[in-house]
């Protein structure tokens, strides 16, 4: 059953991306009627990003001028909040731990309830050296450091999922031998990478303490990708770019936010899910569909409108960083996967409301669906219906459809105008200078779109959905960040 469900998107992917070779002979209009939908689909999705997106800054810009320490501080029970930051990591570079920990010493959180957690891999050569040097360096900062080495076991996949549950149930130990309580723990996965705003820590134990349903609740800040942003040959900066604003258009759409990459959640609800999966490879939305077939509806990620500061990846040549961008987007796309545990859990699962659950799975295959299609359908599709079928090309329709599309897709990119604006917005909000000569770039990379889209983009989870359609797993690799 589990290989069926995996095959359900990568074989929809490649018969909608071939249809208008095989369909065309036989049916041309069809194949044009559905191009034509899919152009004006995608046309309001990028309606509907760009909206999200722009309201999405907005609030940003009214939360930055909340001095939420403040408002903390007039709460008697944030003193009650325990923090656990687990920062999984894998040959990281000593100086990136030593930025992200950094950011964290940097946090306005008014009390010193703050637990760092460096989760190494056993395996790396180096990590009770950096182990050493970090808590050397940093113990006076927090209420204590823990340092876990984590063995992989047969039955586990090397990545973050089976080395954070091993570094939290850890922590679980520690909590229960001081009768600590669960629901006012809580866990932030921190990537290695990742600097966490100043208010972030405010921010979250405010909003904790004020949601009624706050045991049942991720919580996340958009991770925009920026650290690094003039390092990067400008091929893998649209890439982050565009990653950085869909991400920022998610933060409104409440019901589909899906936390991704750094993270928060009391101890409470990842002890009654056990955890992450130990055998998985994409974790963040796995973690919330865990959750969401144990607890249903109440399960939902709550936006937090500050920015967390990651890397793009970046391995110091163009060769070498365009290779470790598509390995990384392989690693992204392989969440499809998710589709067969989600199919599976809709199953097992008849005490959870199948609407709420039918949402979110339809949300998840359209999300991976569009993936692999959407250069494909934009792009090449509309013009081949007259070539596969000479006498369709002498049709009004025939004739149309190329021009159709072409407009449609011009319209479209319009929204990247705006992308282009939030994207200086943000990064000067992030104190990230533009160098003068680095300008005219900012604007002929958006050019080169198509082609960023189809190699770092289409083509690596076309290559992830296919190895998943015929069984073959693909190896977490950690993505290198210099």
């Amino acid at each position: 059953m589990i290989r069926l469900f995996d095959a359900i998107v990568p074989v929809l992917s490649w018969l909608l991306i071939t249809m208008p070779i095989w369909l065309s002979p036989f049916h041309p209009a069809v194949v044009a009627y559905f191009i034509i939908a899919f152009d004006l689909y995608f046309l309001y999705k990028s309606l509907t990003t760009t909206y999200f997106a722009t309201l999405a800054y907005k609030y940003l810009l009214v939360h930055l001028k909340i001095q939420y320490v403040i408002k903390l501080k007039k709460i008697k029970r944030g003193e009650e909040i325990k923090h656990f930051i687990i920062i999984p990591n894998f040959k990281e570079p000593l100086y990136k731990l030593e930025a992200t920990i950094q950011s964290i010493v940097n946090s306005d959180y008014p009390y010193k309830n703050i637990f760092l957690v460096l989760a190494f891999e056993e395996r790396e050569a180096d990590a009770k050296a950096k182990a050493l040097t970090l808590q050397t360096k940093f113990k006076d900062y927090f209420a204590d450091i823990f340092t876990t080495f984590h063995m992989l076991l047969p039955k586990e996949e090397s990545g973050k999922a089976s080395n954070q549950t091993f570094a939290a149930k850890i922590v679980d130990t520690f909590v229960e031998k001081n009768n600590l309580d669960r629901g006012k723990i809580l866990i932030t996965i921190c990537d290695a990478d990742s600097s966490l705003a100043k208010n972030y820590f405010s921010y979250l134990t405010y909003k904790f303490i004020l949601d009624q349903d706050r045991l049942y609740h991720f919580y996340w800040a958009p991770v925009l990708l920026y650290n690094n942003f003039w390092q990067l040959p400008f091929f893998i900066r649209i890439q982050a770019t565009l990653s950085s604003i869909l991400r920022l258009a998610f933060l409104p759409q409440k019901d589909k936010l899906i936390q991704i990459s750094t993270y928060s959640t009391s101890l409470w609800l990842l002890k009654k899910i056990k955890f992450w999966d130990v055998d998985i490879i994409p974790e963040d939305w796995h973690i919330f569909y865990q959750a969401l077939f144990t607890f249903g509806e109440k399960i939902k990620t709550i936006p937090l409108y500050t920015i967390t500061n990651g890397d793009a990846v970046y391995s110091g040549g163009f060769l070498k960083t365009s290779g470790s961008r598509y390995e990384q987007e392989k690693r992204w796309a392989w969440g499809a996967s998710d589709i067969s545990y989600t199919l599976s859990k809709f199953i097992a699962t008849p005490h959870i409301n199948a609407l709420v659950k039918l949402k979110r799975i339809l949300f998840l295959a359209e999300t991976h669906l569009l993936w692999t299609i959407s250069f494909f359908i934009l792009t090449i599709s509309a013009s081949v219906p007259p070539l596969v079928n000479p006498i369709f090309k002498r049709t009004v329709l025939g004739f149309l459809l190329p021009k159709l599309s072409g407009i449609i897709l011009t319209l479209s990119s319009l929204m990247l105008i705006l992308y282009v604006y939030l994207d200086y917005q943000l990064r000067k909000k992030l104190d990230h200078k533009i160098r003068l000569r680095s300008i005219p770039f900012l604007f002929i990379q958006w050019y080169l779109l198509p082609i960023v889209s189809f190699i770092f983009s289409s083509l690596p989870a076309l290559d992830a959905h296919t190895r998943l359609l015929f069984g073959k797993k693909i190896k977490y690799k950690v993505t290198e960040k210099v």
